[in-house]
C-alpha cells in the first residue's frame, strides 16, 4: 500500500468529480491501469469502503488522479468528505487493458464514467507527442454529463490525430458537435474506414462493454484487437 495526500478536488460535471493526490514517492503505472482506494485499512476485504478506480491522469504527472461519479454509497461519501491535505492509502497499480506506444491506430468506444482510463491514455499521448491515430466515441446520457469536455476539445486542437465524437442518448443535445443517439454500426462504418486495423478499447459498465465488444465483432474486428475492462460496483 502507498499513502497519498489529497491536493485538489475538481468538479467535472454535476455528478462527476476528480480527486488529485500527491504520493510520497512517484507511483509507476501504465495508462489504462487502475488502483484500489482503501478507506478501511483494518479490513482490506471491505468491498463497501475499498473500491477500484482507474487513474484519470497520465503517468507523466507528479500527481495521480482518480475520477468518480459520486452516488450515495459509503465509498462516495468518504470521497466527498476528504479535505485538502487528508491522506488515504491506495493499492496498485492493477490491470492489463493498457496503452502501448507501438499501437499506431486505436479507437475508444466508451460509455459514461468509462472515460477515466481514456483520459490517462490521451494525456499520455499528448504529453509525449506520440503519433498514434486516435478515434474516441464517447456516449453520455445527458449533455451536461460529458466529463472532461474542455480538456478533450483542447487536445483535439493540439493533436490533429485525435478525433472525438460525443453521443447523447436521453434527449437532443444543444451542442453542434454532439450526436443524438447511440454508437452504432452505421456511424462506425461511416466515420472509421479502417476499423479492422485498429486496437479497440472499451471501458465502462458491463452492458455497455458487452454491446461495444459485440458491435466490434459484427464489424469484422479480430478478438485479439479488442481490449475490454468492466467497471463493476463503482
Amino acid at each position: 500500500m502507498e499513502r497519498v495526500k489529497l491536493i485538489e478536488k475538481i468538479k467535472r460535471t454535476p455528478t462527476i468529480e476528480s480527486f488529485r493526490f500527491l504520493p510520497e514517492k512517484k507511483i509507476e503505472f501504465i495508462s489504462g491501469q487502475f488502483s484500489q482506494i482503501i478507506f478501511d485499512v483494518d479490513d482490506l476485504e471491505n468491498k463497501e469502503l475499498n473500491k477500484y478506480l482507474s487513474f484519470s491522469s497520465s503517468p507523466t504527472k507528479k500527481y495521480i488522479e482518480f475520477t468518480k461519479r459520486l452516488s450515495e454509497s459509503e465509498f462516495s461519501q468518504e470521497l466527498r468528505n476528504l479535505k485538502i491535505e487528508d491522506t488515504i492509502y491506495i493499492k496498485g497499480p492493477l490491470g492489463n487493458c493498457v496503452f502501448e506506444e507501438r499501437y499506431k491506430k486505436i479507437i475508444f468506444l466508451i460509455g459514461g464514467i468509462g472515460i477515466t482510463p481514456v483520459i490517462s491514455i490521451l494525456e499520455y499521448i499528448v504529453d509525449n507527442k506520440i503519433d498514434t491515430d486516435t478515434y474516441f466515441f464517447y456516449s453520455s446520457r445527458r449533455e451536461e454529463e460529458i466529463a472532461f469536455k474542455n480538456k478533450l476539445d483542447n487536445w483535439c486542437k493540439i493533436n490533429s490525430l485525435i478525433k472525438i465524437f460525443y453521443f447523447v442518448t436521453d434527449y437532443p443535445p444543444k451542442g453542434k458537435n454532439c450526436i443524438y443517439g447511440v454508437i452504432d454500426k452505421g456511424l462506425l462504418r461511416e466515420k472509421v474506414k479502417d476499423l479492422k486495423e485498429r486496437i479497440i478499447f472499451t471501458f465502462g459498465p458491463p452492458k455497455m462493454v458487452k454491446a461495444m465488444y459485440e458491435l466490434s465483432k459484427e464489424l469484422g474486428c479480430e478478438e485479439k484487437n479488442i481490449k475490454t475492462e468492466n467497471f463493476v460496483g463503482y
